[in-house]
Parts: structure tokens; sequence; C-alpha cells
């Protein structure tokens, strides 16, 4: 186990489970047509590979600035998401507790 994690092998067997994932997912909804949204989705696993990344750049020893690169490549996939969450896409289906800024004075859901 050690010699994985120095190597950074653990991470690259995670990320081909993400990958795994995702292409599981886009599948999912292509073949049945389900009522989730993909860009939302897709941001998130992308956002949480390049966390991944990061920490496998510095379980190898890599510069500082490769794990700064990749936390700034987590940090905008999160923001895409949010901002697609935010001003695109439906909300009905995929996350009904994010309210609809563009119609002001709709009730916002809430999870319970």
């Amino acid at each position: 186990m050690t010699a994985l994690f120095a190597s950074g092998r653990i991470i690259d067997a995670i990320l081909g489970l993400v990958a795994l994932e995702a292409a599981t997912l886009v599948a999912w909804r292509v073949h049945r047509g389900g009522r989730f949204a993909l860009t939302p989705l897709i941001c998130s696993l992308a956002s949480g590979a390049a966390l991944m990344l990061a920490v496998r750049a510095a379980l190898i020893g890599s510069d500082w600035t490769v794990v700064a690169l990749c936390l700034f490549a987590s940090l905008m996939a999160h923001l895409g998401e949010v901002a697609w969450r935010m001003f695109g896409g439906s909300r009905g289906a995929s996350d009904p507790a994010m309210p609809d800024l563009r119609q002001p004075g709709r009730p916002v859901t809430r999870r319970a």
C-alpha cells in the first residue's frame, strides 16, 4: 500500500473509477432518457477529478505551481456548476432546492 500512495497510483485508480462513473451516467442518460442534467454532473466530477490530481501532484512531489493549477481547475469547474445551477438549465428535476432567480417571488422548495 505504501508504494501505491508514494507513486500516486492510488489516485490513478480513483480517477479511473470517476471516469467509469461519468461514462456510466452519460450512457444511462442517453439510453434511458433520464431527467437529470448532465452539465452540473460533469462539472462536479471534473471538480473532484482536479482535486484528486492536486493530491497526486502533492504526493509525488511536483512543483507547487502544478498543485495550484489543479486547484484552480477544480475551482473553475465548481464555479461552472454553481453558475449553471443558478442561471441556466431547468431546476425542477435536477435540484428542487435551488431558487429560480429568473422568477422573483417564486417560493423556494426546501428539502426535508
